[in-house]
């Protein structure tokens, strides 16, 4: 049994690889395809990279030979490459298509040819868009409202056109906003460890009372096991955290942890098109396999705070803080 997990030396993908590598899951070989790009980083595969069983090669899920030839043989493919960061969309939205729009239809392309068993998607709750109170569900009308969010929409739809129209076992999982350690320090969590590590300022957009729903990577990485295991063809699975907060009580959260007082946050120009209010209801996923997250927020934010600070080498020579 092969398992072909794209983008898997970024920061999901590779906590993905790490579980599959040191639990006894029934992948003979764990092939990791990654461009390495800013947010993929081989550091984030230690302590497993030299696993018999992984196969790293680097290279771009847009180049059509190469995905073709190393998806022969293969039983799963797991999608995790994308550009991912809402402001870098904002600014310049070219890489999101090529990269999470033909980027996908590459990969399924090469999983019709190959006859790949299934095809998992990794999605975002962000393709539905703003929600003023409620949860979404599975069968929500899409309303992405950033570049980023509507090439991964148009991913999803993508996908879904393969399975109806030519019978691929396509499943896609949409998650709420994952934080853990090994995240790139462009994200909120990182970010605001990051500066009041080095003494300056959490940025907040706005007001700060747009709220997210939060899942700790390692719970996310357990749902798209059960997926793999026990999704249905055709079907989308929401994955929530279960904590949702605001971004003042995020950076509340984090400033207790710190030490420090609420004048180390300031506010800054509200972001374009700033989607309000996210939260997904997974009792789909929860009613199928039994999912629930483990990991408390509090604990999980603990850890990764921590974690940050035990790994000033990771994120010294990648940020630029500006007091």
């Amino acid at each position: 049994m092969k398992i072909l997990v794209t983008g898997g030396a970024g920061f999901i993908g590779s906590h993905f690889v790490r579980s599959q590598l040191l639990q006894d899951s029934n992948w003979s070989e764990i092939i990791v395809l990654d461009a390495l790009t800013y947010a993929g980083n081989l550091e984030n595969l230690n302590g497993v990279f030299e696993n018999p069983r992984l196969r790293f090669i680097h290279g771009d899920i847009t180049d059509v030979s190469l995905v073709q030839s190393i998806s022969a043989g293969v039983n799963t493919i797991v999608n995790f490459a994308a550009e991912s960061h809402v402001d870098k969309s904002i600014e310049s939205s070219a890489e999101f298509i090529r990269s999470n729009v033909l980027g996908t239809h590459v990969l399924l392309e090469s999983a019709l040819r190959n006859d790949i068993e299934r095809y998992i998607q990794i999605s975002t709750d962000e393709v539905y868009g703003s929600i003023d109170a409620g949860s979404w569900d599975e069968k929500e009308t899409l309303s992405p409202n950033s570049p980023y969010s509507a090439s991964k929409a148009s991913a999803d739809l993508i996908a879904l056109s393969y399975f109806r129209t030519h019978g691929l076992d396509i499943r896609i999982t949409r998650c709420s906003n994952n934080y853990g350690s090994y995240q790139h320090p462009e994200k909120m969590i990182p970010a605001s460890i990051i500066r009041l590590a080095q003494g300056s300022k959490i940025l907040i957009y706005g007001t700060g009372q747009n709220q997210r729903d939060w899942l700790h990577v390692s719970d996310h990485c357990r749902a798209i096991d059960l997926v793999i295991e026990k999704g249905l063809a055709g079907e989308i699975y929401n994955v929530g955290g279960g904590t949702e907060l605001d971004n003042v009580q995020l950076a509340q959260t984090l400033l207790r942890l710190s030490g420090k007082t609420e004048d180390f946050i300031q506010y800054i120009d509200d972001r374009k098109g700033h989607d309000m209010r996210y939260s997904v209801n997974y009792s789909k996923l929860s009613n199928l396999t039994g999912f629930s997250p483990l990991v408390d927020f509090e604990t999980g934010l603990q850890e990764t705070y921590r974690w940050y600070l035990d790994n000033k080498n990771y994120w010294s020579q990648s940020v630029n803080i500006q007091k």
